[in-house]
């Protein structure tokens, strides 16, 4: 059963826990859960930014046997009341930053009687929403064994052991903030410096002030720390390497953190994977950056022959997708976890990313369907017909631009107001680009190549 390391160690907001003390936490709170009805295969919903209560919310779910499902708190209530519908959610955690969220779903009862742990390596413990490109989300069913499997992977990785202080500021409701660093360093003994969310002072007062050894980071964060005026003069030397994913990483933000001293160790993988399935150890990002390193010990990765796409097998892999047993045939083949990605593998064996195979928009770290968002902008008014795309942005990466073919009544702003309340806000897009018609393949299919060139005018 997945559980904290007794000599873990959690600070947030002034205040420290120790493994024993969540732990502690953790069993209270499956007592209230049992009693609210979760059973081991039980699925309960979380929200809120970052918090303690999440992570004993996280291992109250391994000692039942059932599965957490975090919900995305940027998305729109139409989204969220979605998932919950789908993942059958009866219960909802509610963390203190969202005490009033998604009324109508029960919380937890106030009291309840201890019972036994019963959680075992099979069972579900997360179940993880990603964003594919047939438009909504599909839940990716992760087992106690895949979380054990990605800690032993993010130990090797970054070398984590008790007095490792690790800086997290990522939401915690996608995998990567929960469980690149953050789980693995509480099972492993390690401590955590937990922020409810990133903001830029904070993330460089803690570096100088609570000196922490490892933390995580997206591109979107790294460039506004790089573009922070007090990026200059920080202090980041007690950080012996950064991690970086969910998209490609732009060199000159590796560069910037390496001329602080600081190595960006690149982590390659998906929802899907835990997510850890290729990384960078420290030596490799100074050798080779850039690079996404090389498949973590115990998991297998390979390129399809003739499409070049990377393709995941190992421990860590999802069990599937929650009640899609035709998505999880599409994805899965004799374990086999297809990525949507394509890769290179250079002379020293190093993996390079070199484009997606999906159609998929990431901005700030989110993964978008344009799908999604299309089925929102069928419905605008004076839209006869349209797509979305990324368009490339400095702050985040991309950026979803709508292109459509006007019809009676086009108003660019009304569009972009047909989208409030429909869909969270950084899925919506930033512009409308009128054409008189789309582009479109001898086949008749939309030609995204064409679409990108068309909003990067």
């Amino acid at each position: 059963m997945i559980a904290p390391h007794p000599a873990a160690r959690l600070v947030f907001a002034g205040a420290t826990l120790d493994g024993a003390a969540l732990a502690g936490q953790a069993r209270s709170l499956a007592a209230r859960l049992r009693a609210a009805g979760v059973a081991r295969g039980g699925r309960f919903g979380w929200i809120g930014t970052n918090h303690p209560a999440m992570l004993a919310a996280f291992f109250a779910a391994a000692e039942i046997g059932a599965a957490m499902v975090p919900f995305n708190w940027r998305l729109s209530e139409e989204e969220l009341r979605w998932i919950a519908r789908d993942a059958g959610i009866a219960l909802l955690v509610r963390g203190p930053s969202h005490a009033a969220a998604l009324p109508g779903i029960p919380g937890l009862p106030d009291r309840a009687e201890p019972g036994a742990p019963e959680g075992g390596p099979m069972d579900p413990l997360l179940i993880g929403y990603t964003s594919g490109t047939t438009g909504r989300p599909k839940g990716a069913v992760l087992t106690q064994s895949a979380f054990a499997a990605n800690a032993a992977a993010a130990r090797a990785v970054f070398g984590l052991a008790p007095g490792e202080r690790v800086l997290t500021v990522l939401p915690m409701f996608h995998v990567g903030g929960l469980n690149i660093q953050t789980v693995p360093a509480l099972l492993h003994g390690a401590g955590v410096l937990l922020h409810d969310r990133f903001d830029a002072d904070a993330f460089l007062d803690a570096a100088e002030r609570d000196r922490p050894t490892l933390s995580l980071v997206v591109p979107a964060v790294m460039a506004a720390l790089v573009a922070h005026p007090r990026w200059a003069t920080a202090d980041l030397s007690s950080l012996r390497a950064v991690g970086a994913g969910s998209s490609e990483v732009p060199l000159h933000l590796i560069e910037a953190f390496h001329a602080k001293g600081v190595p960006v160790q690149q982590v390659y993988g998906a929802t899907e994977t835990s997510p850890i399935a290729i990384a960078q150890m420290r030596e490799e990002a100074l050798a080779a950056p850039g690079s996404i390193g090389r498949p973590v010990p115990g998991v297998e990765a390979r390129l399809v022959p003739g499409t070049g796409e990377i393709a995941i097998r190992g421990p860590n892999v999802m069990a599937g997708y929650w009640g899609d047993a035709a998505a999880t045939r599409a994805a899965l083949d004799d374990g086999w976890f297809a990525t949507g990605d394509v890769g290179r593998i250079d002379a020293d064996g190093r993996w390079w990313f070199t484009d997606r195979l999906k159609h998929l928009i990431i901005s700030g770290g989110e993964n978008i369907s344009p799908a999604e968002v299309e089925r929102v902008l069928a419905g605008a008014p004076g839209v006869r017909e349209g797509a979305v795309v990324g368009r490339p942005d400095p702050r985040w990466g991309e950026v979803p631009v709508a292109v459509v073919v006007p019809a009676e009544g086009f108003e660019a702003a009304r569009v972009l107001a047909h989208f409030e309340g429909r869909l969270a806000r950084f899925k919506q897009p930033r512009d409308v680009v009128a054409v008189e018609a789309l582009p479109r393949t001898a086949l008749g299919k939309v030609a995204v190549a064409e679409l990108r060139k068309v909003v990067a005018r």
